[in-house]
């Protein structure tokens, strides 16, 4: 049993930040993102960074690969954010 939750949890945390992939298209095919908080974006970015290192030295297969796969794709959101902001 403990085997089965091991799996499910690292799919899980691969999966959880492909949710991110979903809010750059929308971005891109509108050419805008003013509905979109930056300072909720840089602030979650800025998170992440300071939580990147701990996932990065983990044993745990689960932590490291949700830190590596949320930073890739949370600033892919922050790069396509910062560059479809008008005004």
């Amino acid at each position: 049993m403990k085997e089965l939750i091991d799996h499910v949890g690292l799919v899980a945390s691969i999966i959880l930040p492909l949710w991110n992939i979903p809010l750059v298209i929308n971005i891109v095919k509108r050419k805008s993102s003013s509905d979109i908080s930056i300072w909720w974006v840089l602030g979650v970015w800025v998170s992440i960074v300071l939580m990147l290192p701990s996932g990065l030295i983990s044993p745990d297969l689960k932590w490291k690969m949700f830190n590596i796969v949320n930073f890739v794709l949370f600033s892919s959101v922050v790069v396509v954010t910062i560059k479809y902001r008008k005004g």
